[in-house]
C-alpha cells in the first residue's frame, strides 16, 4: 500500500490566502461548475457566463474570485489535479490503496491518460494564468517509483519511472490522439504493454 503523502502544490507560488467563508462557498461552487460545464461541453465552449449562471451567482463574482476566464481555468486546473491526487493517496482501489501494485500501476496509467489530456486543454485556455509548476510530475513520478519498488523491479528505479511516464505527458498524447488519429484505447493498451515489459523479471 502507498504510504499516506501530502498532496503537493500545483500552480500557485505559496499557500494561498485565508478567504471569508462566503467567498469561499463561492469559488468552490464557481469551480464544481466549472468542472461539470467542461465534462459536458468541453473547455471551449466553458464561458464566465455559463459558469456563473451554472453556480448560481452574478458574472462580477467569477471575475472577483478568479480575474478572468483564464484564471478560472488554471484554478480549476489545479482544482482538477488536486482532486486526483487524493484519488490516488486515499481514493478506492485500484486507483488507491488496496490492490495489488501491478493493478494499481495499471489502473494509474488509465486515469492519468486521461487526466493529462483534459489537463492539456485547461492548460491551453488558462494561457500565461497557468503558471509553471513540476509538483505534478514529482508527485507522479514518486508514486510510480513505489509501485516499481513494490513489484520487485531492479534496475534504476527513477530512470524506469520517466520511461513509464513519457508516454503519458502532454505533447506525447497530443500528437498521437490529436494529431495522428490514434485512440485513447490503444494508446493506453501500448502503454500497457511498455509497463509489461519493464515490470518482467529478467529471462522471464
Amino acid at each position: 500500500m502507498t504510504p499516506e503523502r501530502p498532496l503537493l502544490p500545483m500552480l500557485g507560488s505559496g499557500a494561498p490566502a485565508r478567504e471569508r467563508a462566503d467567498a469561499a462557498r463561492n469559488r468552490e461552487a464557481l469551480l464544481v461548475a466549472a468542472r461539470a460545464l467542461v465534462e459536458e461541453h468541453g473547455v471551449a465552449a466553458v464561458t464566465t457566463e455559463a459558469v456563473a449562471a451554472r453556480a448560481g451567482v452574478g458574472k462580477g463574482t467569477v471575475f472577483r474570485r478568479f480575474g478572468s476566464r483564464e484564471g478560472l481555468m488554471a484554478a480549476l486546473l489545479d482544482h482538477s489535479e488536486s482532486a486526483w491526487q487524493a484519488s490516488v493517496i486515499t481514493g478506492p482501489p485500484p486507483l488507491g490503496p488496496g490492490a495489488p501494485p501491478l493493478e494499481r500501476l495499471l489502473a494509474f496509467g488509465r486515469s492519468r491518460l486521461e487526466a493529462t489530456l483534459l489537463h492539456s486543454e485547461l492548460i491551453s485556455a488558462a494561457g500565461q494564468s497557468a503558471a509553471s509548476s513540476g509538483a505534478p510530475y514529482s508527485f507522479v513520478a514518486m508514486h510510480v517509483r513505489h509501485l516499481l519498488a513494490e513489484l520487485g523491479v531492479s534496475g534504476d528505479l527513477p530512470i524506469l519511472a520517466t520511461a513509464i511516464l513519457a508516454p503519458l505527458e502532454v505533447p506525447i498524447l497530443e500528437q498521437q490522439v490529436r494529431v495522428d488519429g490514434f485512440s485513447v484505447e490503444r494508446v493506453y493498451r501500448g502503454w500497457a504493454d511498455l509497463v509489461a515489459r519493464v515490470v518482467r523479471p529478467p529471462g522471464a
